[in-house]
């Protein structure tokens, strides 16, 4: 994560975050603090990644789930360059099934 976003703040929501016992409160909590839109982006935004490590083609992704290949392009970047955080959750996620 980038050193400027690493404040007291963020410590606290991701604190938060982290006492979130199941998808219901999960629900309960992100509705409140997320508006509808910001909430679609980032379930858009995993739903991207998800494709793109299963080597769909930008044109299939951005026809299933809407994204533009801007954001398509954003997140294949942060796939190939980034902290390997999708990598980190897909392979819990892979793991808890």
């Amino acid at each position: 994560m980038s050193k400027n976003l690493r404040n007291e703040a963020v410590d606290q929501l991701f604190d938060a975050i982290l006492c979130l016992k199941d998808r219901e409160e999960c629900y309960i909590f992100f509705e409140d603090v997320c508006t509808i839109n910001e909430l679609m982006s980032l379930s858009q935004r995993f739903e991207v990644a998800k494709m793109l490590r299963e080597q769909k083609t930008y044109l299939d992704i951005a026809e299933k789930t809407g994204a533009s290949t801007a954001t398509i392009s954003r997140v294949n970047r942060s796939l190939n360059y980034g902290n390997d955080g999708y990598d980190m959750v897909f392979s819990r996620m892979e793991e808890n099934k």
